[in-house]
């Protein structure tokens, strides 16, 4: 045990020794590449290096008897989380229609020490930490980067160690801290290197310790009865592109891999964006101020406007309806006010509104505002002189022009049914459309259809003991769907009090009543609410029929919501306490990355699963992960519109709550006074 302790020391010594010596690149670069399952790695192994912060991957490997189907992100500098499927060809699962025997598994590695002159880098890494844990281990590894080699041992159990893990199929278990003396003892030693002579390719060779004969895995009976031939692996990297990458290997001896995948960075939109300024033609000069600066803001992308000129005041306020961020909608409006407004005006009010409710206020002096786009005050040195006031609820009784009460949109729609017996992956791909009218303030009603033409949904399980969500198959199974007709109404008071209230069709399963209320504490530091719903279920197929429900007539839900705001680090923490669909009682907690308008979301669940009498869903933690993609991304110019994409890895009834058309948190969004400091760069630079 100290023995091996001391070759991991001497071995970081060695790298140290060397660390002198000039080096090309900074950071892990360009030593980011995937592992045969997706992580940072050579190729069966890892290396301390992580992706950049906002990077993802996805990608897909082949090596006998292995399929690895991966995506892999770093929400946070230092920290890799990636995902897979591993299905092992040839050995069939329990049922015949579900194929090849496939495990699902999620990773995570911390670079807890950044490379240094001195240091290598040094990471901790967490594999397959829940459920079967076929392919679980805990390690800890180096990297030392002598460019153009880079240079990686480490030490870890389980996969890499003398003996498999045992499963852990309702918690979470680490043996490299319950039992560290055991993880020790377990464990064994990798290494490997790789040689990048160029940015567009490398080579690798490493050592591989996995005692494949001796493991849990299912491909041991057929496939690996003997130790491997070898346990070195030597492969090749080509990125054809910036964006992809091919590598080729040859491993255990005998097999020759295949691993292809792809790399973008969140933070950046595929498609530059650009909107193109308004400029007012010469004949529009002449017209009144009214008409003119109307004319402009709709241009823009603004509707519902209002003017008013009352002395040396200017009063304005309009719909945002295209800008993703209300400071960019500021920053637009501001450089139209900028041109227009006469010498007269001394104060100007500007105020952001959607679907009437006033959302936020800025109140400037004109000469500060001329001397912003002059370049004659900075951003920062602009906000410091004007005031941004986000508890305004009425805007001048000045006429409104270009209202807009109807409004639609359409998106394509991708949904997934993993897990089945009677199939591995089940899907449905189709279209979903929405319309909604605006009769008045902050009012919608809103109708929502889905149609499927491809959809393979099916299963063989029955709904369980209290089915809120196990019978979903009952409904997504059918390939037109009316998902919502509802009316909605948001009402926003003193001191940034929001309150909605929403009844009808609420989404595909239930319909009747819901609620809640909300507000902003510190200047949108931490959000506070209070909601909950009174529904019933839906009949599968009949567009307006309320379900004969033998199990409960109807359902209610009761919450206590908090959210954490941290715009530092661009993240949210939710908690959402109470009463779940099917009457459980007690948390759900959901953490939100935010990168450039994606935003990558993981949630887990604790509640009293005892009113089950199932054994599906007594002791489950309900978990998953969703992914907010914003049309801006792909589209080149700017917009609000959004697209959510949400997978759970079981189908189960423990803490569930009804589909929300308009949370309110999520309404209030980043227009709270922390994020638009937080986005005040915006104001004066294109975004």
């Amino acid at each position: 045990m100290r023995f091996k302790i001391v070759i991991l020391f001497v071995s970081i010594l060695f790298f140290t020794f060397f660390s002198y010596m000039p080096r090309s690149f900074s950071g892990d670069e360009p030593f980011t590449g995937p592992s045969n399952w997706g992580g940072t790695g050579i190729m069966e192994t890892p290396t301390a290096r992580v992706m950049k912060e906002g990077e993802y991957r996805v990608g897909i490997s082949n090596i006998d008897p292995y399929w690895h189907y991966y995506g892999a992100v770093s929400p946070l500098k230092g920290l890799e989380i990636d995902g897979r499927i591993t299905k092992v060809e040839g050995i069939p699962a329990l049922t015949a229609d579900y194929g090849d025997t496939k495990d699902k598994a999620i990773d995570l590695k911390y670079q807890f020490c950044e490379e240094g002159k001195y240091m290598p880098a040094l990471a901790l890494g967490i594999m397959d930490f829940h459920g079967t844990r076929l392919y679980a281990s805990q390690y800890i590894v180096a990297s030392k980067q002598i460019y153009p080699f880079d240079f990686t041992i480490g030490f870890g159990n389980g996969r890499y160690g003398k003996r498999p893990l045992l499963s852990e199929p309702k918690g979470i278990k680490l043996e490299i801290f319950s039992d560290t003396d055991g993880w020790l003892s377990d464990s064994q030693l990798f290494c490997g290197i790789q040689f990048a002579p160029s940015e567009k390719y490398a080579f690798m060779v490493e050592y591989n310790p996995i005692q494949y004969h001796k493991q849990n895995d299912p491909a041991r009976k057929k496939y690996f009865q003997d130790p491997v031939p070898s346990k070195f692996n030597f492969g090749f990297r080509w990125k054809p592109f910036k964006w992809s990458e091919i590598d080729l290997s040859y491993q255990r001896g005998n097999q020759l891999g295949i691993n292809f995948s792809t790399a973008f960075d969140m933070k950046k939109p595929f498609i530059p964006i650009y909107d193109h300024p308004y400029r007012e033609r010469q004949i529009y000069m002449s017209d009144p101020l009214h008409d003119r600066i109307v004319r402009a803001l709709y241009s823009s992308g603004f509707s519902d406007i209002g003017v008013e000129e009352t002395g040396d005041e200017l009063w304005v306020d309009a719909q945002n309806d295209k800008y993703y961020y209300s400071s960019r909608a500021i920053d637009v409006a501001l450089s139209i006010l900028a041109d227009m407004a006469p010498e007269n005006i001394r104060e100007i009010h500007l105020i952001l509104k959607t679907n009437g409710i006033p959302i936020v206020e800025l109140v400037t002096i004109k000469e500060d505002m001329v001397d912003l786009f002059c370049e004659k005050l900075t951003p920062n040195e602009f906000l410091y002189l004007s005031e941004i006031n986000t508890d305004v609820i009425k805007t001048p009784d000045s006429k409104k022009i270009h209202r807009k009460y109807f409004d639609y949109g359409i998106k394509p729609s991708f949904q997934t049914f993993l897990n089945d017996p009677s199939g591995f992956f089940k899907y449905r791909l189709g279209v979903s459309g929405w319309s909604g009218f605006h009769p008045w303030k902050g009012a919608s009603f809103v109708a929502g259809i889905e149609g499927y033409p491809v959809n393979t949904v099916s299963t063989t399980n029955k709904p369980l003991s209290i089915p809120v969500r196990s019978d979903v198959v009952s409904y997504q199974k059918k390939n037109v769907v009316l998902e919502r007709l509802m009316y909605d109404q948001i009402q926003k008071t003193k001191h940034d009090v929001y309150i909605r209230a929403s009844a009808g069709l609420l989404e595909a399963q239930y319909a009747g009543f819901d609620g809640e209320i909300a507000m902003p504490l510190l200047s949108g530091r931490f959000m506070v609410g209070l909601g909950g719903s009174f529904v019933k279920k839906r009949e599968p197929g009949e567009p307006f029929g309320i379900k004969d429900n033998p199990v409960k007539e109807h359902y209610t839900t009761a919450f206590f919501n908090t959210r954490l705001n941290i715009p530092e680090q661009e993240i949210s923490i939710d908690l959402k306490a109470g009463r779940f669909l099917a009457g459980d009682r007690g948390t759900r907690i959901t953490i939100s990355k935010f990168f450039n308008g994606i935003i990558l979301s993981a949630w887990y669940s604790s509640t009293n699963t005892d009113i089950f009498s199932d054994v599906y869903n007594r002791g489950y933690h309900d978990k998953g992960i969703a992914l907010t993609i914003p049309l801006r991304m792909f589209k080149g110019s700017d917009s609000k519109t959004c697209y959510k994409f949400g997978i759970s890895p079981w189908t189960r009834d423990v803490a569930q709550d009804i589909d929300h058309f308009n949370p309110l948190f999520n309404f209030i969004g980043r227009n709270s006074k922390v994020y638009l400091d937080k986005d005040r760069k915006r104001f004066h630079s294109a975004n």
